[in-house]
């Protein structure tokens, strides 16, 4: 049974009454959502989410950003969830025309310099706007212990950063109250797959450029655009996280 898209002020009242609950009812919520909803799938969080939707047997979309510059081992790992689940995962890609005049004019690793932003921008952020342009909401793996800017993520919230004049998008976070240790405790249990590269030391896994692995009691964003300020370590998919 579905239920209708909620309204901006009864995204506030469900994000109060789930907030205690189980990243599986938060799901099933997303799920019964009226309109097209579909699973961020690129790390091991997200696998838990596909995990719980398909044993919660409900019908459930999954896409992935290929910014054309992952590891080996990530394109091998959603082969892998594709073909564990017996799901389609719709891969969504750069335009070639500004990731052409990016190179072109900056070459291959212009963020070192200037920032991840701008290849962040074209290679990330310009298909997840054109794929949430299609849908009215998304599911993602988001945990408030995943980085300063993410500390006061809700379960469920009313996403300003990729909706329209005429149209809302609705951004569940099931795993919101989660810890890392929840999440392998989970893929452990349920001996679901994961990316190889965390048995190297890989813990929060993007780009192969702008990815490496963390050392004993580092946090786990440190891995990521390790030359920048912690404090501005989201790529532009959850921007809203940035104050």
């Amino acid at each position: 049974m579905t239920t209708p898209i909620p309204s901006i002020d009864l995204i506030d009242a469900l994000t109060q009454e789930y907030i205690d609950k189980s990243p599986s009812e938060i799901l099933e919520l997303a799920l019964n959502q009226e309109g097209e909803i579909a699973i961020s799938f690129s790390g091991a969080e997200d696998v838990v989410l596909i995990d719980m939707a398909y044993r919660l047997r409900k019908p459930f979309r999954v896409f992935s950003l290929d910014t054309g510059r992952l590891h080996p081992e990530t394109y091998q790992f959603i082969d892998a969830v594709r073909k564990f689940y017996k799901i389609e995962i719709e891969i969504c890609s750069p335009e070639a025309k500004p990731l052409q005049e990016l190179v072109t004019t900056k070459g291959f690793f212009s963020f070192f310099e200037d920032g991840h932003s701008e290849c962040c921008g074209i290679r990330k952020v310009q298909p997840l706007r054109k794929k949430l342009a299609t849908l009215d909401g998304w599911i993602t793996g988001q945990r408030k212990d995943q980085s300063p800017t993410r500390n006061d993520i809700p379960v469920i919230q009313f996403d300003a950063g990729f909706s329209g004049p005429n149209k809302q998008l609705i951004k569940y976070n099931p795993l919101a109250n989660w810890s890392s240790a929840d999440v392998w405790s989970y893929i452990r249990m349920m001996e679901i797959p994961y990316n190889p590269l965390h048995e190297k030391g890989f813990i929060s896994i993007g780009c192969e450029p702008c990815t490496r692995p963390v050392l004993p009691n580092q946090h786990e964003r440190e891995g990521r655009w390790w030359w920048e300020e912690a404090t501005h370590k989201e790529c532009g998919l959850h921007a809203g996280n940035l104050k």
